[in-house]
């Protein structure tokens, strides 16, 4: 895989998060079923990164089992994200999503010892982010329920990151992408089967989205996110993932001129500083190059 320079690559990295944030606002342009949506996109995403793995000469072996099971793992987060942006808006999910490193800190705690006074802080922030971006606590309320879908996808995707650390070692990042997102088109296609989500069939129009997704917001996010990962620290790449959930609602208010509440975004500016501070005290940077393309292993919305 190619190297950048030191500022080509971090120029690269910026662009791949702006993609992974990008790729929310699909599920406001899609008229489609949440998981429908996520099995044209693991599809095209399974289907790009093979594609590459073809062009650059790499085997994909089979990824066994484990990494098998992942990809269903992959599939709810992907669902769950996909749901809470068509429930609460794209400003909603992306701030639930980006309580993933708390729930990445969470689930290596336990191993780690007794919370040490940063954990503390960290929850405290994104517990008062949470409260503060919701109005209306109540279950009937669209902001609620959207946020709930966004903390499922924030602690399935922190999940799977935590099981993809065991991988890094031994296989690329692009194998892991790609048999996570094989297993997740797998996985999802007869559910929407025998649900019936293929009664009304995508507009030329909505395959098009498809296939920018999984091309754009996937596969291509994936390899310049990686690649950059060659040339800037693990830290860096933390700070810059952190900025996920602002692309993405800067973008939203560009395309879709969707602007948020103040609240919202009080709300989401405390996620994202507890998404920093416990990003710094897990290594949750160094662990997104395993991810598919957020949107490789791990792969961000």
């Amino acid at each position: 895989m190619q190297t950048f320079p030191p500022r080509v690559a971090l120029a690269a990295l910026h662009v791949a998060v702006a993609l992974f944030g990008f790729a929310a606002l699909f599920g406001e342009w899609i008229a489609l079923p949440a998981t429908l949506i996520v099995v044209g996109r693991t599809a095209v995403a399974a289907v790009t990164l093979a594609g590459l793995a073809r062009l650059r000469g790499q085997p994909l072996r089979f990824g066994g089992r484990r990494l098998i099971a992942n990809g269903a793992i992959l599939a709810l987060h992907w669902v769950a994200f996909f749901a809470a942006v068509k429930i609460g808006g794209v400003a909603i999910a992306l701030f639930g999503y980006a309580t993933f490193p708390v729930f990445v800190l969470l689930l290596v705690r336990p191993a780690a010892g007794a919370p040490s006074r940063r954990d503390y802080v960290t929850a405290a922030l994104a517990c008062i982010g949470l409260v503060t971006i919701v109005p209306d606590p109540s279950w009937s309320a669209d902001a609620t329920r959207g946020l709930a879908l966004g903390l499922v996808s924030a602690f399935t995707f922190a999940w799977l990151a935590v099981r993809n650390r065991r991988f890094v070692a031994e296989r690329a990042a692009s194998q892991i992408a790609f048999w996570q997102n094989l297993s997740a088109a797998l996985c999802l296609f007869p559910i929407a089967l025998v649900l019936g989500m293929f009664e009304r069939m995508p507009t030329a129009t909505e395959l098009a989205l498809l296939v920018v997704l999984g091309v754009v917001c996937t596969g291509l996010a994936h390899t310049l996110f990686i690649a950059s990962m060659r040339s800037v620290s693990a830290q860096t790449a933390s700070v810059v993932a952190a900025l996920e959930p602002v692309y993405g609602v800067v973008l939203a208010a560009a395309f879709l001129h969707a602007l948020p509440s103040l609240r919202t975004i009080a709300g989401g500016a405390l996620i994202v500083a507890a998404a920093l501070i416990a990003s710094r005290g897990t290594g949750v940077g160094a662990r997104r190059p395993v991810s598919v393309a957020s949107n490789a292993g791990d792969t961000p919305p």
